[in-house]
């Protein structure tokens, strides 16, 4: 065998050895790498967005841009119950561009701790938090993660309505 051969083989079986090695990602580590990319996405497209269009919507009947950036802000309560007291969002009433990505990065530091705690031990403990009663921790946090997605798509048809591609669809990731 030729030892160019040999060594893309040998490569290729350490490869998979180590894949095999590390087992499948944890329910902890598959949650806090969904929150990452939305978390990041969100604040790109808060910061791309100009001042200017940030009281633009699409049509009457729905949220200016700036509104969607508040509406996730707002998640800041239930991670800030989760973290042992329910705090305000900091976006609360604001309309500037700078007011706004600034809480939503205020909302998103409180969810990180949240994140950060996050174990495979602790993700079926009951919390409450949010809508309803005791849940299990993970589907609580699943459900920030699905809505952020959601609002985030959202974003993105008013991120692109304004010529504006989505941080998500950006070449390069």
């Amino acid at each position: 065998m030729n030892q160019k051969i040999a060594a893309i083989l040998a490569f290729a079986v350490a490869g998979m050895i180590a894949a095999q090695a590390q087992g499948p990602p944890s329910v902890a580590a598959s949650a806090k790498g969904a929150y990452n990319r939305i978390k990041t996405n969100f604040i790109k497209a808060a910061e791309k967005m100009p001042e200017e269009n940030y009281s633009f919507k699409p049509v009457d009947a729905v949220q200016n841009f700036g509104e969607r950036v508040a509406h996730i802000a707002n998640q800041m309560g239930t991670c800030s119950a989760l973290n042992g007291q329910r705090k305000p969002s900091t976006a609360a009433g604001k309309t500037t561009k700078k007011d706004l990505v600034a809480g939503l990065a205020d909302s998103f530091a409180e969810c990180d701790k949240v994140f950060d705690a996050l174990t495979d031990a602790n993700a079926l403990e009951p919390v409450t938090a949010g809508r309803g009663g005791p849940r299990p921790r993970i589907a609580v946090l699943y459900d920030l993660i699905t809505h952020d997605n959601e609002v985030y798509g959202a974003v993105g048809v008013y991120l692109r309505l304004k010529g504006i591609v989505p941080p998500s669809s950006e070449g390069g990731r």
